[in-house]
């Protein structure tokens, strides 16, 4: 396992350089190793501030985003698309400014509920805005990790498997996927299989309980999705998910039906997480171990 992680709505709700700088402070506390953000725009934030904080920390940046529906890549209007290009181009700049080394979520299409099916035409545009953007995110340090999510939150990526046809028609070997256990209880018929068939184009994982809350709540068989994880000999990082209304903010508790507190109190849902974690990982390690005896 690569570098255990927490996202920052677990700390801020991302509204002021001094929210962001805590929740770097945070995470190195609690022992987590790297940290997700939104979208930060550079014109609101001081990202090379951020990013030697970061350092001094030894805390490494990812960020994650979905765009907006008048910025949608998966859409059939041309100056939507070109508009989404343009803000996934400055998301790769930022990320890169920040000093950070992924930018993952809904990079191919709005983040939203959508009315209607993908339309092959927009489906074509967003494979094509995406391999863009690798194009120019190759050579920043910073890769590009596409959120397969549920169907009340994108149209395009909801399985494993569309995720993998759309790698390929991008033509790069430097795009992957970004799965998240959350989504995959709601649209996987096996989530475990589903991180096997991903393989090694997994490139980043979100552990979040069935409920959004504390892990061990709800109803993700976690052994399983350990063993997968050992079974493809994933290397790359682990972020902790979890939200509630008492921190996120206004835009993602629209756009992830957000409605009510999972929970009230950050630092105890932080050091449960990481210690559920390490705790599963630990016990999957000792299984492999165990059926591997003659």
């Amino acid at each position: 396992m690569g570098r255990l992680g927490i996202h920052s709505f677990v700390w801020t709700n991302g509204k002021t350089q001094e929210g962001l700088e805590r929740a770097l402070e945070k995470t190195a506390e609690h022992g987590f190793r790297t940290i997700e953000f939104a979208y930060l725009k550079p014109e609101l934030f001081d990202l090379d501030r951020l990013a030697k904080k970061a350092q001094a920390l030894d805390v490494e940046i990812g960020v994650t985003m979905g765009l907006p529906p008048e910025k949608d890549v998966s859409s059939t209007e041309p100056d939507r698309v070109a508009a989404g290009k343009a803000m996934l181009a400055d998301a790769v700049r930022a990320v890169r400014d920040i000093g950070g080394n992924k930018l993952g979520g809904i990079l191919y299409s709005a983040h939203m509920k959508y009315d209607d099916p993908p339309m092959p035409d927009g489906w074509k545009n967003s494979v094509e805005a995406i391999a863009e953007t690798a194009e120019l995110a190759k050579g920043t340090g910073v890769d590009i990790v596409l959120e397969v999510v549920n169907r009340f939150e994108t149209n395009l990526l909801n399985t494993t498997a569309q995720g993998m046809k759309f790698l390929d028609e991008t033509g790069r070997d430097d795009v992957r996927l970004h799965l998240d256990t959350f989504h995959m209880n709601i649209e996987e018929a096996n989530p475990a299989a589903a991180i096997r068939l991903a393989g090694d184009r997994l490139g980043y994982f979100h552990i979040g309980e069935s409920n959004r809350g504390y892990l061990g709540d709800g109803v993700i068989n976690f052994d399983l999705i350990f063993d997968a994880l050992l079974d493809i000999g994933y290397q790359r990082d682990i972020v902790f998910e979890s939200f509630s209304t008492a921190v996120v903010d206004e835009a993602l508790t629209r756009a992830c039906a957000i409605w009510r507190d999972t929970w009230i109190e950050n630092d105890p849902l932080a050091i449960h997480g990481r210690d559920y974690i390490r705790l599963k990982m630990d016990e999957a390690q000792r299984r492999r171990a165990t059926n591997a005896r003659p």
